[in-house]
């Protein structure tokens, strides 16, 4: 029929129109109306159509228009025919497939094919119709053929095709899934298998390495056990030796102990029995009623006491459980030779008065004749008296002054720091800027680190000795933020030098004398310092000697044409406007200088790398003392100055020269010291009190303690 015909050219056109143009997708059921948006609007029919359905049978357009029950007009444009086609009560599928105007296109017969699948597709699936033209009665026309159907089934069947398919590759993926984490499962388990199979082995190990530790150190610890008793029994044997020989020891000392007693008693009994005649012979020394008057016992008197109280303090040491020594007994002897030769003395005394008095009534006549001659007796008398009393003091060894020997050291040492201080004339009396400036930086580089000198620890003092040495070594140094070096000027090692001696002395008279304890360190670092440059050494006694001539010692006598001042000044005094200091205050420099001096002879420079003997030792201090027992007196300076030097140097003296030094500290008790009460007034018993109370403690005690303030090891790693 010609309708059939037509239908396949609608259909065409409605496959050639924008709206029939669908592209397939798998999920457009999924995507909902989204997709089909476009095709369910109201379709609208071209100008075309009309002409088309012209074409179509008369009696078949009558007959679909007295069924339909309502007209929509859709375009205003439209011809009757049209709007009758419009009416038709069709889906809205069919209305855009039976309406849309026919494109002209040329397409191959596979995609005329596959383009008819896709729009079956489309329009099997095209929603219901609305519930209004589902009330509205059925169409009288169909517009599908059917091969139109035909196509619908196999679109369908396509589709169902599809998802049989989608669904098969769905449940062959998820199989494969299933399968592939059911393998990756299995081999996760084995791999734990294996970790926890690693882990096992791992424990074993340990367990097995901790046992062998164990098994060895029980071993070691056994041979350690053997070896300790080994070395148990060893030190047994040395101990039971050790013992036997301080059995033996004891032994030995005990029997030596009560030998020692029993001379000692024997020695008790000796000072007892010679106590016992000195007593006796004294009571001979006293004046008789027989006696001459013209005989003087009081020296006698004097001096027999004196000798009873030095037998006196010899005795109690033996009631306090102490027995005499020898030396006491031999003091004891000399005491009881000397009482006797006193009590002899006497006798001839008083019978040279007895023969004088008979003489003397025979000798009346004659004296008149005689008294130009015993005047002149009298006179070579008292020459010979005074002769005799210098050579009695030449033999005792008293002097005036120092030795020959020793004014020539000192003068030498004057001479050499003469020298020094002539030397850096030019820089002293330099007037250009640069010169005076460098001269200050100098004279602050040799200044500072002496003045900086403190017993508080050991690397202060080490740091101020490195600066001081680096100095006269030519390198450079760092002083108030300045460098400077003894090389920048041809004096300034010498300026350095004169002024790094006068500031360790000057420290000894400012420091050292308001503060003892600064003694020792300034000692320390001045010995260090002249054993490595032994110039500076001999410049400190230069201007040690100059400020304190006692250090010498030397007593200056007083030359012609010197004024008192001048005098006084070489004597050690300081004179300001011709006002003299005060003894105090002089008494208290000197002693400062002595106790440095003192603590030079005796320390050491801990770090020094030399293994020598000392630049200026101990051996300087024993002459010291022996030149200064050979000189006469001083009041006030003596004592102070041999108070202050045992002090300071007397338990290293003691430690070196053992029996000699107490013989000598024995000599200034008993001879010398005498000496020093003699020409000390009752104003100046202060100094001789201090030095009376040491000698008494030192020979009692026989010991010297060492003084407070030395230093000793551990002050210096500190």
């Amino acid at each position: 029929m010609p309708s059939e015909n037509l239908r396949w050219e609608t259909l065409e056109a409605l496959k050639n129109s924008p709206k029939g143009k669908l592209k397939y997708s798998p999920d457009w059921l999924e995507k909902g109306e989204d997709v089909l948006s476009g095709c369910v609007d109201v379709p609208s029919l071209s100008p075309l159509s009309g002409q088309i359905l012209k074409r179509m049978s008369p009696r078949m357009l009558l007959k679909n228009c007295s069924r339909s029950s309502s007209v929509r007009d859709t375009s205003p444009g439209l011809s009757k025919e049209a709007a009758v086609c419009s009416s038709a009560p069709v889906s809205p599928r069919l209305k855009r497939s039976s309406c849309s105007p026919p494109a002209v296109s040329v397409h191959t017969e596979e995609e005329e094919e596959d383009e008819e699948e896709k729009k079956a597709e489309v329009i099997a699936e095209a929603p219901a119709v609305s519930p209004e033209a589902a009330v509205s009665p059925p169409p009288a026309v169909s517009v599908l053929s059917p091969r139109a159907m035909q196509i619908s089934g196999c679109i369908r069947m396509c589709e169902q095709k599809h998802k049989a398919k989608a669904k098969m590759e769905l449940s062959l993926r998820q199989e494969q899934q299933e399968c592939l984490v059911a393998t990756v499962a299995n081999r996760e388990s084995e791999q734990l298998k294996r970790f926890e199979e690693f882990m096992e082995l791992k424990h074993r190990q340990e367990h097995q390495s901790i046992r062998d530790t164990n098994e060895k150190e029980a071993q070691e610890s056994l041979g350690r056990q053997e070896k300790l008793r080994e070395e148990h029994r060893h030190r047994m044997k040395i101990l039971n030796l050790r013992l036997r020989e301080m059995e033996q020891q004891r032994l030995r000392e005990v029997e030596l102990e009560r030998q020692r007693q029993v001379e000692g008693r024997e020695r008790h009994r000796a000072i007892n029995a010679i106590q016992e005649e000195v007593l006796q012979l004294n009571q001979l020394l006293q004046p008789q009623q027989s006696t001459h008057a013209e005989v003087e016992h009081a020296p006698y008197i004097t001096r027999g006491n004196q000798l009873c109280s030095q037998l006196s303090e010899v005795v109690p040491a033996a009631a306090d459980g102490q027995f005499p020594s020898v030396e006491d007994l031999s003091v004891a002897e000399r005491a009881l030779q000397e009482m006797r030769s006193l009590v002899r003395s006497l006798q001839e005394a008083v019978s040279q008065a007895a023969e004088r008095k008979r003489k003397k009534e025979q000798e009346e006549e004659e004296e008149k004749k005689r008294q130009e001659q015993l005047k002149a007796q009298q006179e070579e008398q008292k020459k010979s008296a005074a002769l005799s009393a210098k050579e009695k003091a030449r033999k005792e060894g008293l002097q005036t002054g120092a030795d020959d020997s020793t004014l020539k050291w000192y003068n030498g040492l004057q001479d050499l720091a003469n020298q020094c201080a002539q030397a850096f004339n030019d820089l002293n009396k330099a007037k250009d800027t640069q010169t005076k400036k460098l001269k200050m930086e100098l004279q602050k580089a040799a200044t500072t680190p002496v003045s900086q000198i403190a017993n508080s620890s050991g690397a202060p003092l080490k740091e101020a000795f490195e600066k001081i040495d680096k100095l006269l070594s030519g390198r450079p140094v760092t002083s108030a933020g300045k460098t400077v070096s003894t090389s920048q000027h041809p004096q300034g090692l010498e300026f350095a030098s004169y002024r790094l001696a006068e500031k360790f002395v000057k420290q000894g008279e400012e420091e050292v004398a308001s503060n003892h304890s600064a003694a020792f360190p300034i000692g320390a670092v001045a010995s260090g310092i002249w054993e490595l440059h032994p110039k500076i050494g001999d410049l400190i006694l230069a201007h040690l000697h100059k400020k304190c001539p006692y250090a010498v010692p030397h007593y200056p006598p007083m030359e012609s044409g010197t004024s008192v001042e001048d005098y006084q000044k070489i004597l050690g005094y300081r004179v300001d406007e011709g006002k003299v200091e005060g003894q105090d205050s002089f008494l208290k420099r000197m002693s400062g200088m002595i106790r440095l001096y003192a603590a030079i002879i005796q320390m050491r420079w801990p770090y020094s790398s030399k293994q020598g003997p000392h630049p200026h030792g101990l051996n300087n201090g024993w002459r010291w003392m022996a030149q200064i027992l050979n000189m006469e007196p001083l009041a006030d300076i003596t004592a102070t100055i041999l108070f202050d030097f045992l002090e300071v140097c007397g338990n290293a003296l003691m430690k070196q020269y053992r029996g000699q030094f107490w013989k000598l500290i024995l000599i200034i008790n008993e001879e010398y010291f005498p000496r020093i009460e003699a020409v000390t007034s009752a104003g100046q018993m202060g100094s001789v009190t201090r030095l009376k109370q040491f000698l008494e403690t030192s020979l009692r005690t026989k010991q010297i303690p060492p003084p407070k303030s030395e230093l000793g090891s551990a002050f210096f790693r500190s």
